[in-house]
């Protein structure tokens, strides 16, 4: 473990001065490793070496708690879809004995590989925040829609703790994620946009093929 002062001086000095050189002779930055450094090493410094381990495996368990959720639901989305006729049919197979969608959960294994190996992680990171908070706020607030149509009709059959308060504090909190991040990252923000705006002519060719087998 390195001297408070001196470590986090030494670390602040390369975020401000660390260069590399490619081939061309351009100028090259990288301050989100540096960052990630800083706070492995700052970590260290105020919670000890263990401290530093302990928050190195919490966010190691995040990110994996995370990475389940979404081999688990994705796939499942690939399965509606092909069963909705907006995706290869076979995507849509389940195993007589698991009753899962096996192909749809191999096409998610092989993509989830594929983006692995196309970044950093703090790129990829940036790519996913920049479009699921989007998701994730505009699920939220599907509650506020829920909710006022079954007043008119009838109790919610459903409770949600601290709505309406809630909900608005999470659609609020979703809205600053990303903004933050098309601030601090624009780069990989408008990235992953774009990799979003790919699904837009997939869905209209899938949808318009229905159509056609549909009037024939």
């Amino acid at each position: 473990m390195v001297d408070d002062e001196d470590g986090v001086a030494e670390l602040l000095d390369e975020v401000e001065e660390v260069r590399a050189e490619d081939d061309g002779g351009a100028v090259l930055r990288a301050p989100d490793d540096l960052a990630l450094r800083l706070q492995d090493e700052l970590a260290a410094d105020l919670m000890g070496q263990r401290g530093g381990a302990l928050t190195a495996l919490a966010i190691a368990i995040s990110t994996l708690g995370f990475l389940s959720q979404g081999m688990l639901t994705a796939p499942r989305v690939y399965y509606a879809m092909a069963e909705d006729g907006l995706f290869f049919r076979s995507v849509g197979f389940v195993a007589k004995r698991t009753q899962v969608p096996v192909v749809a959960i191999a096409l998610q294994g092989v993509l989830a590989i594929v983006i692995a190996l196309s970044g950093r992680y703090d790129q990829i990171l940036n790519y996913v925040i920049s479009s699921d908070f989007i998701f994730f706020g505009l699920t939220a607030g599907t509650l506020f829609v829920f909710r006022a149509r079954q007043a008119r009709e009838e109790a919610p059959n459903y409770k949600v703790p601290g709505h309406p308060w809630t909900t608005a504090l999470f659609v609020a909190a979703s809205a600053l994620i990303v903004a933050g991040t098309v601030y601090t990252h624009p780069k990989e923000s408008f990235t992953g946009w774009l990799i979003l705006a790919t699904g837009f002519p997939v869905y209209w060719f899938w949808r318009s093929k229905n159509r056609r087998r549909a009037d024939t």
